[in-house]
């Protein structure tokens, strides 16, 4: 299945572990479409109606829903996992879902671990 960069589709999730969603869901595929085009994978968000608001999730409207986008979630997964398309969300949602990603990725002061110029990122644990 070919899909773009917000695209919302039905993905199967299961098998899983742990805390992870277990159920066929509505997705949001925000993975770029160079990506998109040219691997077998894709990178989503489950989006949810239940749960609440968190700094984590951004609330837009899908087909006449208010939804959530639940960043918190991310998976990438072999596109044989998406059922079908069911649309897209409008562009203000997908440039709201990537500025939260910008902000949740972004490096922190006072957290240990890599900042700019400390050299390569190393694993606990893990020596020279």
């Amino acid at each position: 299945m070919g899909v773009s960069r917000g695209d919302v589709c039905l993905v199967s999730l299961g098998p899983t572990l742990g805390s992870e969603s277990k159920k066929t869901c509505h997705c949001l595929v925000f993975s770029p479409n160079e990506m998109n085009r040219h691997i077998k994978t894709a990178t989503i968000a489950p989006m949810t109606t239940r749960g609440r608001p968190h700094h984590s999730r951004t609330a837009c409207r899908f087909q006449g829903r208010n939804v959530q986008v639940v960043l918190d979630r991310l998976r990438t997964l072999d596109k044989a996992r998406l059922v079908r398309s069911l649309g897209a969300i409008n562009r203000k949602t997908m440039t709201d879902v990537l500025g939260l990603l910008q902000e949740m990725c972004a490096p922190q002061q006072g957290i240990t671990g890599r900042s700019s110029g400390s050299g390569p990122l190393r694993c606990r644990g893990e020596t020279r």
